[in-house]
């Protein structure tokens, strides 16, 4: 099963505290740790954990950072050789986890280089995927560009709109799934959830966190309960999820089941710290 993941590559600097500090507070954390980062990538390692042949199409810098994550690629089985490395330093998250939860501040860098040119030189292995993964912490003219050849290709694409992006609704209506939250919904489409879902059968599917998901079939609003589990770190949940559906729809195109798939393995997640770090291996979760 082949699956490419076009997106944001970052190296992750992730801080620990009791809680969040508040405006022009200093005070002092419990850790710190470096970590292999960006949706891209998180997507592009979880789906490789779970079995699937996986190839990034992005861009990093010709710096320390860019070293680090492309080594973590190699250690995780994923084709990097789509990856560009441009003069651009390698993006950068700051992240902070505190209270259950996570605050994130994103540093571009070298993900402002995955241009249409990009697409262009990889449209054979886009063509040759069994599924496309696409988040929005690249440009979204090169989004829109994806968008449109996967569309005109009859090419399966999975778009997770975060961040939130500022596109077009006839854009969305192409992609075969989208996966927003319950906030991202409301910015997307400025009304209601269920209206929304309702517009679109089977296309949206949206994530609730601990309350499960959310999708409507056709005929009826399906939700899809999530695991109960003891929280550690979000951080990578949504990226886990959002591999974990691409992977399992790709291999039995069951829209239930592969949700159900990616809550079990977003669960597994939300139990260690860190995005990649934290992500499961299909063996834990045929175990599980």
């Amino acid at each position: 099963m082949k699956v490419v993941v076009v997106g944001s590559i970052n190296l992750d600097l992730v801080v620990q505290a009791e809680r969040f500090p508040r405006v022009g507070e200093t005070m002092f954390g419990t850790d710190s740790k470096m970590l292999p980062g960006g949706k891209g990538a998180n997507q592009a390692v979880a789906a490789a954990r779970l079995g699937a042949e996986v190839t990034v199409i992005g861009c990093v810098g010709k710096d320390a950072y860019g070293e680090i994550v492309l080594k973590n690629f190699e250690e995780n089985r994923v084709d990097t050789s789509c990856i560009r490395q441009v003069s651009e330093p390698t993006g950068v998250a700051y992240i902070t986890i505190a209270e259950n939860d996570n605050s994130i501040i994103l540093v571009q860098g070298a993900n402002a280089c995955v241009n249409r040119s990009l697409i262009d030189d990889y449209k054979k292995q886009i063509l040759a995927a069994d599924i496309v993964i696409a988040q929005c912490e690249i440009p979204i003219a090169t989004i829109e560009y994806l968008i449109d050849f996967c569309a005109e290709n009859n090419v399966c694409l999975v778009l997770n709109p975060a961040p939130t992006p500022e596109i077009a609704p006839e854009y969305l209506a192409k992609v075969t799934f989208l996966t927003p939250n319950e906030i991202e919904i409301n910015q997307l489409f400025k009304q209601d959830a269920q209206s929304v879902l309702q517009e679109h059968p089977n296309q949206i599917i949206m994530t609730y966190g601990a309350k499960g998901v959310r999708f409507y079939d056709g005929n009826k609003l399906v939700e899809v309960p999530s695991y109960k589990v003891p929280v550690v770190d979000t951080t990578g949940a949504g990226d886990t999820f959002n591999a974990a559906f691409a992977v399992s729809y790709a291999k039995d195109h069951v829209l239930e089941q592969a949700i159900n798939f990616a809550n079990l393995a977003a669960s597994k997640t939300v139990q260690g710290l860190g995005a990649q770090s934290a992500m499961p291996r299909i063996e834990e979760l045929i175990e599980g």
